[in-house]
């Protein structure tokens, strides 16, 4: 039993090192301001195109950044939900055997 809670903290593990490797973005007017994050919900990069923030105020970017932010930290909640479920199925289908099903 306790092989089998060891293997789903090492699957754990793996599952997290591949999610800081899978990139997600959030954009927003045509891809004016881009948030690049990974998986993990870590911050990458912010891109804002130098030709909208001259014709944008402050408040403008800041809004937009924050939907741009979130839209990227939605997607990085997605995949780690995909990438969980997915292991989760095949650890209750390893458990099975413990319990003779």
């Amino acid at each position: 039993m306790f092989d089998k809670l060891f293997q789903a903290q090492q699957k754990a593990e793996e599952i997290k090192k591949r999610l800081d490797t899978i990139s997600v973005s959030g954009e927003v007017e045509g891809g004016a301001i881009k948030v690049i994050a990974t998986a993990n919900k870590e911050i990458k990069s912010i891109t804002i195109d130098p030709t909208f923030h001259e014709g944008a105020d402050l408040e403008e970017v800041e809004e937009l950044l924050v939907v741009a932010i979130n839209k990227a930290l939605q997607q990085a909640e997605n995949v780690s939900q995909t990438e969980m479920q997915a292991a989760t199925k095949d650890m209750l289908g390893g458990l099975g055997g413990m319990f003779g099903q």
